[in-house]
């Protein structure tokens, strides 16, 4: 049987400057999302010392990116399955060792990734909050990188600084923003205006908006429930928001080259396998 060529993957970044602006749950949504539609996805939980993209999907894994790194596991061993077969690289959770990974650990970590052989559409990289060092590897990794905020003066400038040091030590010059945790998409649209007016005028960047979600009582019985609120409550503000999020993610067209340092080796290792003759 011939197997069908895969599109290149799609590898998307979601990060924010502050944390508490709800990003894993936007990772969460956008992968069950995708998933539901017949895509592969795979996420990558590189917040390495808090992760919780696992719990957020109602998964409990044995093994985590510790393990990897300590030379016990492989990454291979500590994928999991999550809803509709999604696939989860899963993070360490108060492992604080996980949190400042030495450059060796961090090669280790890449030719472990650039070795695994797991063809997905899409890679999503959930990002710790903040600029520290995985952060902005991770996001120069990646072809799309999504900064999620909310409308409040601290998420907004560290947003603004996160854009700030991808683009003018690292030559980022494209972004994503999504605003969460708003009334409404008018608030997200204003809020979008206003960190522009910014950028436009201090920075040398691209800034689309991604969309704009919403707060509703659903998305916390959501998080209560681990589960995503795309599934759970699908009539609901944040849930249409999202399912809006993930029809706009799909038609993004795939820049052309990798994106950074890590593009390489990730694009190494979502390439198909060659089709075998039909038998």
């Amino acid at each position: 049987m011939r197997r069908l060529h895969r599109r290149p993957t799609r590898v998307i970044a979601v990060a924010s400057g502050k944390g508490g602006v709800g990003k894993t749950n936007v990772v969460a949504n956008l992968a069950v999302g995708l998933a539901r539609l017949g895509e592969s996805v795979m996420v990558f939980d590189a917040d390495l010392g808090l992760g919780n993209i696992d719990i957020l999907l109602g998964l409990a894994p044995r093994f985590n990116l510790s393990h990897v790194i300590r030379g016990e596991r492989s990454l291979e061993e500590i994928l999991v399955r999550g809803p509709h077969g999604l696939w989860v690289l899963p993070a360490a959770s108060g492992v604080a060792s996980m949190a400042a990974l030495t450059p060796a650990q961090q090669a280790n970590l890449i030719d472990a990734v650039s070795r695994l052989n797991v063809p997905v559409d899409y890679l999503l990289i959930d990002c710790a909050a903040g600029i520290s060092g995985d952060v902005l590897t991770f996001s120069r990794a990646a072809q799309e990188v999504v900064v999620v905020l909310s409308n409040e003066p601290a998420s907004i400038a560290d947003a603004y600084a996160l854009v700030k040091v991808l683009s003018r030590q690292y030559g980022l010059k494209r972004f994503q923003l999504l605003p969460n945790m708003v009334r409404d998409a008018a608030e997200g649209k204003a809020l979008f205006a206003r960190f522009c007016s910014v950028a436009d005028r201090y920075l040398d960047v691209s800034i689309g908006l991604a969309g704009a979600i919403p707060l509703d009582p659903a998305l916390r019985s959501a998080v209560r429930a681990q589960r995503a609120v795309i599934e759970s409550a699908p009539g609901s503000p944040s849930a249409k928001a999202f399912g809006a999020l993930v029809e706009r993610v799909r038609t993004w067209p795939m820049p052309e080259g990798a994106g950074g340092q890590l593009a390489f080796f990730m694009q190494q290792w979502m390439q198909p396998e060659p089709a075998s003759p039909a038998s």
